[in-house]
């Protein structure tokens, strides 16, 4: 596969280590039922020097005219009448306090809808507004702010996750014949829903089910674990593994996706067993989750560090689950750590 560096292949997911745009071609035409990934977020954060790295596109266009290539090869390997979710989030225009912001995921939308994905869904994820600042180190997101002059104070503005379906009819139906089985969120099901969970019965009767969807089909995500602004014990399965991976030049708060978002998405748009593909793999995130629900996942990365701490998490998914990314999570923690 072209420039890969590094690969690892397993009966349950396929992870390389290369650019993106040199390993999907070498993937079957309609071979991916989703897609889940992090496009890097142009102007807010820098993730390599590499200059394949599309937050390195040096402009706002030229970085849509590049990640157009991207989703133009998406759009070809997904099976028709299937989805792809975009997480992104708004892009502030400088860091001054005075400054406006891009409206990133509507720019994300229309270039889907030029390669011929419908917009389906848009997903409000809920962040702490301290967590935000404290990571992006946005000037106008302080309290200070608003003691000086309000007219310049700032938003925490949220994550989005934005659900694209490819045109066509989709060929094999993702069913639920016992409805959600599993609630991967902060809140707790009322204790009389519960019976309810694998209702094996007339699924009108499944209360349990009907609560997680009406969870997962809100448009807005107030109860993903890992946003509560501190780095809390309760939440070990908040997001992967990722402080080990960084380098000396990276952006400071960088951080994976919440699994919750990509465990959400997994189990609501994919069958098991289906393929599930990530085009800017980071630590192994929508991969972990794909795994761990019982689909295969692929995976691209394109910097080394990122790619290593991958093999690692994924590892750890085998040998040990979860419990053993706890471990890990309980010896990289700070005493202090943010939600980052």
């Amino acid at each position: 596969m072209g420039r890969v560096l590094d690969q690892l292949v397993t009966a349950s997911y396929a992870i390389y280590n290369g650019d993106a745009m040199e390993v999907l071609p070498d993937l079957p035409d309609g071979s991916v039922h989703l897609s889940v990934y992090s496009p890097p977020f142009t102007g807010l954060y820098h993730y390599s020097s590499s200059e394949r790295d599309l937050s390195n596109a040096g402009s706002y266009d030229a970085f849509f005219e590049m990640y157009g290539f991207f989703v133009e090869e998406l759009a070809r390997l997904t099976m028709p009448g299937r989805c792809s979710a975009v997480h992104c989030t708004d892009i502030p225009t400088g860091n001054s306090g005075c400054d406006a912001y891009t409206d990133f995921p509507g720019d994300i939308i229309r270039l889907h809808q030029r390669h011929g994905f419908g917009y389906v869904a848009r997903h409000c994820i809920w962040k702490e507004p301290l967590a935000v600042r404290n990571r992006t180190m946005i000037k106008d997101l302080t309290h200070k702010t608003i003691v000086d002059d309000s007219t310049i104070g700032g938003v925490a503005s949220a994550d989005y996750l934005l659900i694209f379906r490819r045109e066509g009819r989709n060929p094999v139906p993702v069913t639920h014949p016992q409805g959600f089985t599993a609630y991967y969120g902060a809140a707790r099901p009322p204790a009389d829903v519960l019976r309810y969970r694998s209702w094996p019965g007339n699924q009108i009767e499944n209360r349990y089910s009907q609560w997680v969807w009406r969870q997962y089909a809100s448009a807005v995500w107030d109860d993903i674990r890992g946003n509560l602004g501190q780095w809390d014990r309760r939440d070990h399965m908040a997001v992967l593994p990722y402080r080990q991976a960084r380098d000396e030049e990276d952006e400071k708060h960088v951080h994976p996706l919440q699994l919750d978002v990509i465990r959400r998405v997994v189990d609501m748009r994919t069958n098991p067993g289906e393929t599930v593909l990530t085009p800017f793999m980071g630590v192994g995130s929508e991969v972990y989750a794909a795994a761990e629900l019982g689909r295969r996942g692929i995976g691209a990365e394109l910097k080394p560090s990122y790619y290593r701490q991958a093999v690692k998490n994924l590892a750890a998914l085998e040998s040990g689950g979860p419990q053993q990314i706890e471990l890990d999570l309980l010896e990289e923690a700070p005493a202090d750590a943010e939600a980052s």
